[in-house]
């Protein structure tokens, strides 16, 4: 008998195996020469199943010394135009070539090859999928009833993670290390499993890395010069967990078959994600809804009824495209990383599908940073409703997402009222984070709790002061009080918190990586800081459009103003006056203390004056009901004030 075998068979390691049961002992296998190119390219690449088809191709020379088949080796090394046009069936048809010039059987596990080779006119051997009858594979000696996960390197003893997703430790499972032999072994037998098992399939295929799923259990398998040496790792859920077993199980049932079907599950790595989003999707299917699943690789354990849906030509977006031809109720996406992943995620949402996202975070603010980088945050409340967050496997925390009009959270009066996307606790409604837009970037700013803080819907919208010299741009109402902007205000010493030093550090860490001098950073509130530079670092710091200050911002979640050194040390170098009450002329007096500079003039209560020093226009603002205009002490009008009272100059207010 003769004996053509093609590349999937080689691949597929089957046929050693049925010559070793006797089958075709004695048999000629002619192995083509375009077999042999294509294997050693797939090797060449990285490509585990190369690796795999030359190992079998090895044992067929070692029976061939042994006298139990006869091998021979025919035809020619395909060219480059040829290799070019493999995906086309090129290669294929010269292996056929072969079959028909020997007047061989042909033997394949490749449906298509067996199709063409009978349509030709071939006698074929098609070898169908094993369904039944396999053997543990020897991967499995390694696993327990309590192992999640095995880890084995070349040159290092095998290690296991047990215990369960609360506790797990990593234990060692024997001395001996782990041989490259044994691994390539171990390596060769997954990937003949994953084609012959209906449940198993090649996942990702890519030069030095193969990711393989066999029914519950997914295989990496690693080697040079992806890793740094031949690696694999095999992983499996060891129990099954349903929606009912967690807590808060009954508010998520309420909020993902209500109108809000925006949900996504946030956790660091390990903490039990997917089989969050695996209980949702039982749930879901089980309550009557037709479940789809996008995932790559493909891991969650899901009845059949939920079709599980890859990348289709490598791109998450035509799979969304066929997805909602499908119109599905809900979409389970596992899980999202890249760019393209979270515009699919919103898009499906917006398109009305319900779903649920699970995306890689270490906190809330994390996993709405990465939503905001690549959705607008105007209709971020609109795509995400709900973020629930674990830990260990437990759900810690469920938040809402909403959308307002107003002035963010701790930035006080030195924003106008805007749109603001909030983020709450859904348990006691305290707000936790606010994203909005400022100078072109979107930041997310965390909201911390303070009991001396004035809330910011009590906080008075502040008049606009004019700037010496130039022509008046607001007029308060009468009866108003003028108040400097908070940024201008620093907190006493005594309202210092010992979170600030480690603030003042940070900042100082980070502003300190794009400028040579030195950095001095005072926090004047919880949520802002003013950091002085050299002025030639100014606008290093600053970047192109903000660009550097605002990551800054974003990273550490305080505002941030950058001021020149000359600034302070113009203040430093100026004559300050000591707190009291002085009198400055026409029945006029200023009362200053650490924070404000009070002119108090009672004739004038509830004006509108314009403020003179001799006959040069300074500013106009209202003076209130009590007689008086407050500024900042330390703002440029206060401190202009103070230089011109030095000066010995006449203060006059002359009413509009």
């Amino acid at each position: 008998m003769i004996l053509v075998p093609d590349t999937s068979v080689l691949i597929d390691g089957r046929i050693t195996s049925m010559i070793k049961a006797g089958e075709y002992k004695g048999a000629t296998i002619i192995v083509p020469e375009a077999v042999i190119a294509e294997l050693e390219a797939q090797a060449n690449n990285g490509r585990e199943i190369g690796f795999s088809g030359l190992n079998e191709l090895q044992s067929l020379c070692k029976m061939a010394e042994e006298k139990t088949i006869e091998l021979k080796f025919s035809g020619v090394r395909p060219s480059l135009e040829q290799v070019k046009l493999a995906s086309g069936g090129e290669i294929d048809a010269m292996i056929r070539n072969i079959a028909i010039e020997n007047s061989a059987r042909f033997i394949t596990s490749d449906n298509v090859q067996a199709e063409v080779a009978r349509a030709k006119g071939l006698d074929v051997i098609y070898l169908k999928p094993q369904i039944t009858d396999f053997v543990p594979l020897g991967i499995d000696q390694f696993f327990d009833e309590h192992t999640l996960a095995v880890y084995l390197k070349e040159r290092v003893p095998p290690a296991a993670k047990k215990g369960t997703i609360n506790d797990m430790k990593l234990v060692k499972i024997r001395d001996q290390p782990v041989s490259e032999y044994e691994l390539r072994n171990l390596a060769q037998e997954i990937l003949e499993r994953a084609k012959r098992d209906p449940d198993g399939f090649i996942e990702v295929e890519k030069r030095g890395i193969t990711v393989v799923q066999i029914g519950s259990m997914r295989i990496a398998i690693a080697r040079r010069p992806f890793s740094d040496g031949m690696e694999i790792t095999a992983v499996r859920p060891i129990v099954d967990v349903t929606l009912d077993n967690y807590a808060k199980a009954d508010v998520i049932k309420k909020r993902i078959v209500s109108e809000k079907r925006g949900l996504i599950i946030a956790g660091s790595p390990g903490a039990g994600k997917t089989t969050l989003a695996q209980g949702i999707a039982m749930y879901l299917s089980d309550s009557g809804f037709v479940v789809k699943t996008m995932e790559a690789p493909r891991e969650l354990q899901v009845p059949d009824q939920i079709t599980q849906y890859t990348m289709l030509d490598g791109s998450m977006s035509n799979t969304a495209d066929v997805l909602l031809l499908v119109r599905p109720d809900f979409v389970i996406f596992d899980e999202l990383r890249k760019s393209e992943d979270f515009e699919v995620f919103s898009d499906m949402r917006l398109a009305g599908l319900g779903m649920v996202g699970v995306i890689h975070a270490n906190s809330v603010q994390d996993a709405i940073q990465r939503f905001s980088d690549r959705v607008d945050f105007s209709v971020l409340s609109q795509v995400v409703n709900t973020i629930v967050f674990l830990e260990k496997g437990v759900v810690t925390k469920i938040f809402d997402v909403g959308f307002t009009i107003k002035v963010p959270e701790g930035m006080g009066s030195e924003m106008h009222i805007r749109p603001v996307t909030t983020v709450t606790d859904s348990e006691t409604g305290r707000l936790v984070l606010d994203i909005f837009r400022y100078d072109g970037q979107t930041i997310v700013m965390p909201v911390f709790e303070s009991t001396s803080a004035t809330p910011a819907s009590r906080i008075p919208q502040v008049p606009q002061i004019q700037s010496i010299g130039q022509p008046v741009s607001h007029v308060n109402k009468p009866g108003s009080s003028l108040s400097a902007i908070p940024d201008a205000t620093p907190r006493a010493p005594t309202d210092e918190r010992p979170g600030w030093k480690l603030t003042e550090k940070e900042i100082q860490r980070e502003i300190g990586r794009y400028t040579d001098g030195a950095v001095e950073v005072e926090m004047i509130s919880d949520t802002k800081a003013v950091v002085y530079i050299d002025d030639k670092d100014v606008p290093a710091a600053i970047g192109k459009g903000g660009k550097n200050v605002s990551a800054i911002v974003n990273k550490i979640g305080i505002g941030i103003d950058i001021k020149p050194r000359s600034d302070l040390d113009r203040q430093q170098a100026q004559p300050q006056k000591p707190e009291g009450e002085f009198s400055i002329g026409s029945g006029i007096k200023i009362q200053t203390d650490k924070k404000q500079l009070v002119i108090i003039a009672p004739e004038q209560s509830g004006k509108i004056v314009d403020v003179f020093a001799g006959k040069e226009y300074l500013f106009t603002a209202t003076v209130n009901d009590a007689g008086e205009i407050s500024l900042a002490k330390n703002s440029s009008i206060a401190q202009e004030m103070i230089r011109r009272y030095q000066n010995n100059e006449n203060i006059k207010l002359r009413p509009v």
